[in-house]
């Protein structure tokens, strides 16, 4: 019997589906307590896949349960099963009712707070019944989260961490970065600036190997200059603006975070020359995912608004 016999006359969603909760519990027993049913059960299970593919899934460690090379080349593909089954589900739920669904968005907080909350406003207007659920954090968590599935899309800086052939990209506009301080900073009453003459100031900054600290490194390098003394090391955008507000503070950021709504009277970009390239922010989908309906909708929305801010670029 052909394996592509055996997939379509033994393989059982049901028993796809163990194989994650064992995987994901880490014991047959974990996973028969989460599955409401009996270790003997998911061990039958188990077995009955194995058997339809001819090969073993699961290794006894002492640590617990790990698959094997087999396992997880099944695995990856039950989760994409799954989640084909999903979107399914989805299209014809809006075939049913176009007004209402639900998409998963995942961006780094200053694009979440701008423009996609610029892309919903718009959006929910015309779908009020629409459901949008927004997961804004650090890029490296955001590329788990997509990969896995747990996301439809990202709008995020085009990054080397996208660049993978599992991912397309879609350029919405370019961005440059600016040097930022808080309104009441006396620095902003220059008007010029040599980076060079800001190394002795106060900066909050992200770590330099880790989300956009790269880039910042390579700017001050250009310049001639060594990562900064940074006096608050943080990746959290919603810290760098309240420590700005103080007036004391110096970062950076992309000049999204000045330009588009909310406004931010509060910050002021300083007249200094980074020798950053203009970053594309894009859509990141899975190649080969079908995207729902409702998430296709979301990114046509999401080129819409951009088209301007493309033309201003």
């Amino acid at each position: 019997m052909q394996l592509s016999d055996r997939i379509g006359r033994r393989i059982k969603l049901q028993d796809l589906h163990i194989l994650m909760t064992v995987v994901q519990a880490g014991s047959m027993r974990k996973a028969a307590a989460l599955l409401n049913t009996t270790q003997p059960a998911v061990s039958r299970s188990i077995a009955e896949l194995e058997g339809a593919v001819g090969v073993r899934l699961l290794d006894r460690t002492p640590h617990g349960i790990e698959l094997t090379p087999s396992g997880r080349a099944l695995l990856d593909g039950g989760e994409a099963a799954f989640d084909e089954l999903y979107q399914a589900v989805k299209n014809i739920e809006f075939l049913a009712d176009p007004t209402a669904g639900e998409v998963r968005i995942g961006s780094i907080t200053p694009l979440a707070a701008g423009f996609i909350s610029t892309v919903i406003d718009r959006l929910s207007q015309r779908y009020p019944r629409m459901v949008f659920h927004v997961v804004a954090t650090q890029v490296e968590t955001l590329h788990r989260e997509l990969s896995e599935r747990n996301l439809d899309l990202l709008i995020v800086p085009r990054l080397d961490l996208f660049k993978d052939d599992q991912f397309g990209f879609e350029v919405l506009y370019d961005t440059s970065y600016v040097v930022v301080a808080g309104a009441q900073n006396p620095l902003t009453r220059r008007r010029r600036i040599d980076l060079a003459d800001l190394m002795n100031e106060l900066w909050v900054l992200p770590p330099p190997e880790h989300a956009l600290g790269p880039i910042y490194s390579e700017a001050f390098r250009k310049s001639g200059l060594d990562y900064p003394h940074t006096t608050v090391v943080t990746m959290s955008p919603e810290v760098r603006i309240s420590l700005l507000a103080t007036g004391r503070f110096l970062t950076i950021f992309h000049d999204d975070a000045l330009k588009i709504p909310p406004q931010r009277p509060e910050l002021r970009a300083l007249p200094v020359r980074l020798p950053i390239a203009p970053v594309a922010n894009g859509i990141v989908t899975l190649r080969n995912r079908t995207l729902s309906p409702v998430a296709q909708l979301f990114i046509d929305c999401a080129r819409d608004v951009a088209k301007p801010m493309a033309k201003r670029k």
